[in-house]
């Protein structure tokens, strides 16, 4: 499959945001993106899930943050968040060797209240 088939000026495949870099306020890599959690009925986008916290992709946690607080910075070539690192560093999170419980609303809303997400 080609570039121009995966994304548009406007649109992007799946498969082409997984690993795509998350940059923090100031500009700089934070980590890079796991994966999305895609709504199945609406088809709307709850949820990135950001890997970083090790070395070279060893030891990274995944925390995930709802896709509102991330924007695309087309300078910066990745995603951007206005989050403070601190704040992301302290949120839920779970290890790559464990699995998050989607299915937990419990979990959602606790992610949506530390992050302030009104209305998900």
């Amino acid at each position: 499959m080609t570039t121009e088939e995966r994304e548009t000026v406007s649109l992007i495949g799946s498969d082409k945001v997984q690993d795509t870099a998350v940059y923090g306020a100031n500009g700089e890599k934070i980590g890079s993106l796991e994966r999305v959690m895609i709504e199945k009925i609406s088809g709307k986008v709850s949820y990135a899930v950001l890997s970083f916290g090790g070395f070279l992709g060893i030891g990274d946690d995944y925390y995930p943050l709802p896709w509102p607080s991330l924007k695309y910075n087309v300078e910066l070539g990745g995603y951007q968040t206005m989050v403070p690192i601190d704040k992301i560093k302290a949120a839920p999170k779970y290890a790559r060797s464990d699995s998050w419980d989607w299915d937990n609303g419990d979990q959602a809303l606790g992610l949506d209240d530390y992050y302030g997400v009104v209305g998900a």
